[in-house]
């Protein structure tokens, strides 16, 4: 059963919860994603950076992938992260990923070397042809180092499965840019948690985001008002938000949110070496900042 996906409103990149002993935690998948589903999320992205895309096998996202659309039945999107070393496994992925039932995919950048200009569009290319599964593409450069700009869009619009941007390049002007040049052609999501509702005000379609995987009432409500354009009520929230949202932006953001879901009892903390779980002074920390915003979380509407 395929999903029609168009590109709006919120999509969590979210968790994959293990067991103690390392293996993937399909129960706690499940009630992570049911949480997502009951307050109200557009899809869900998996396998993704918290989804521990690089701890886990091939293999395992194909099997992420079958269970999510056993457990969400067509109700959402799910979107499958392509994120491979070389054009031949991106190709192959992404046709596997369509023969298993994925909705979507978002795609990265090669990984790994460090692609020019030219070799990323023409890598995104060759993904676009060999699939009709809709693209998001990722455009961090913070991260992975490679800035995917506006004439390398030029290019890309040429083909119709690209059709969005997770934009996490955490430079504001860029959301304006993008619609300035290429109008609704290319749907934004914003994807840094921390600007994610100056993003949404600047006209962004929606959001690729992290605490909602921990938090998803808050997140849902924080969207609404401010597409409803309650902003009084959007920023009060926000501000309530921001410091579990900086939770995102940390290299160690999976074991972070991973600690806050479970707080809330929709996953665990446990994560695959060579990550470890927090302990001693940061783990104090981390536990925390959860604390105070479970406790002082605003009663919503």
């Amino acid at each position: 059963m395929s999903t029609k996906l168009n590109w709006e409103g919120i999509y969590p990149a979210v968790l994959t919860p293990f067991t103690k002993e390392g293996k993937i935690d399909f129960e706690m998948f499940a009630i992570n994603t049911e949480a997502q589903i009951k307050a109200g999320v557009h899809g869900i992205i998996l396998a993704g950076t918290l989804g521990e895309a690089s701890a886990l096998e091939t293999e395992e996202k194909f099997e992420l992938l079958q269970y999510a659309k056993k457990i969400t039945q067509g109700r959402i999107p799910v979107i499958l992260n392509l994120s491979e070393n070389t054009t031949k496994n991106a190709v192959n992925f992404a046709q596997k990923a369509k023969e298993l039932g994925a909705d979507g995919l978002m795609l990265l950048p090669p990984m790994r070397y460090k692609a020019d200009s030219r070799e990323v569009v023409e890598y995104f290319k060759a993904v676009a042809t060999a699939t009709d599964l809709p693209i998001l593409i990722y455009n961090n450069p913070v991260d992975y180092g490679i800035y995917v700009t506006l004439e390398m869009f030029d290019e890309l619009i040429e083909y119709p499965t690209i059709q969005a941007v997770k934009e996490s390049t955490r430079d504001l002007a860029n959301v304006t840019r993008m619609i300035n040049r290429f109008g609704k052609r290319i749907k934004i999501l914003g994807g840094v948690d921390t600007i994610c509702l100056e993003t949404l005000m600047l006209g962004a379609d929606g959001l690729v985001a992290g605490l909602v995987d921990a938090f998803p009432n808050e997140t849902m409500a924080m969207y609404n008002y401010a597409k409803t354009g309650e902003y009084d009520k959007a920023v009060a929230l926000y501000r309530w938000f921001m410091p579990l949202l900086e939770l995102d932006i940390h290299p160690k953001l999976i074991q972070y949110i991973k600690l806050a879901a479970t707080a809330e009892g929709i996953s665990n903390p446990y994560v695959r070496a060579p990550r470890l779980e927090l302990q001693g002074e940061e783990a104090e920390k981390v536990n925390k900042i959860i604390e105070e915003g479970r406790k002082n979380r605003p009663i919503l509407n």
